[in-house]
């Protein structure tokens, strides 16, 4: 496995306020840790975003992007393919957005103007009516609901090296129970313990773990039904069932669209 390096932009200030970047970028593509005077919004229209910001680990799927603020040391990494859209903001426009890195739900509205920004290939909006398209979306990321993290991460060792097996291993059905005297712990303190550390409950973390493995399996000419089972499912239709509910159409669909959003 061959990594390649994303090339970063070249200027030490951004061109203009707002500024957009798109690229596909291919598998096991990667930029180093850096830093950049203005605030950005990462996001990936199809594939998930894996980023390393401030030591901390963010995957996101395409509901979500990643808001990176002025001056923070992140790096980026691509398992997949993935289509690839950026927003930078100069320091003046991030006053009301997040102080901290954090992942924003985006919405219907937030994709649309990106995805017809990037079929025009609209880096600096110069037109009347693009320069109001691009007022409305930082409007909509200054709306967008904020979550610490789409997957959080634990510190502690014990939950930590769970979470990193789970990820390794999605479709393992283990329960609970047997994680917890994996570690030496009671279920119900290992179950405490993911509500505390990850604010939310072993379940939903697995789920998520699966739905970000699944979207990155469907880049596979694989089928659905190979997917699901190796995503833990007994059944296709299960799995379909958590996808749609996750993604909001389901895994055939979903590749459909990855096939349109190469195109554009």
């Amino acid at each position: 496995m061959t990594r390649k390096h994303i090339d970063l932009l070249d200027f030490s200030e951004l061109p203009a306020p707002v500024y957009f970047r798109y690229a596909d970028f291919d598998a096991h593509r990667f930029a180093s840790a850096h830093r950049h005077p203005w605030g950005t919004l990462e996001y990936s229209a199809h594939g998930v975003l894996h980023m390393e910001i401030g030591g901390s680990r963010f995957m996101s799927p395409p509901q979500y992007a990643v808001w990176v603020p002025p001056e923070t040391e992140h790096s980026f990494y691509s398992h997949q393919p993935i289509n690839y859209r950026a927003v930078c903001l100069a320091p003046t426009m991030c006053a009301d957005l997040p102080q901290q890195a954090c992942t924003l739900a985006i919405s219907d509205i937030l994709k649309a103007i990106l995805k017809d920004f990037a079929a025009r290939d609209v880096k600096v909006p110069r037109q009347e009516a693009d320069q109001r398209l691009a007022q409305v979306l930082v409007d909509q990321l200054k709306q967008a609901p904020v979550h610490e993290c789409y997957l959080p991460y634990a510190r502690s060792a014990g939950l930590l090296s769970i979470l990193e097996a789970l990820q390794a291993e999605p479709g393992d059905n283990r329960p609970l129970a047997d994680w917890a005297a994996q570690i030496h712990v009671s279920e119900r303190t290992l179950a405490r313990q993911f509500v505390r550390e990850l604010g939310m409950s072993f379940g939903e973390w697995r789920q998520r773990v699966r739905f970000l493995a699944a979207i990155e399996a469907l880049d596979s000419n694989r089928s659905v039904q190979d997917v699901a089972f190796d995503m833990g499912y007994s059944t296709g239709s299960a799995f379909i069932a958590m996808f749609q509910r996750q993604a909001g159409c389901t895994p055939e669909q979903y590749r459909r669209s990855h096939l349109t959003n190469r195109k554009v």
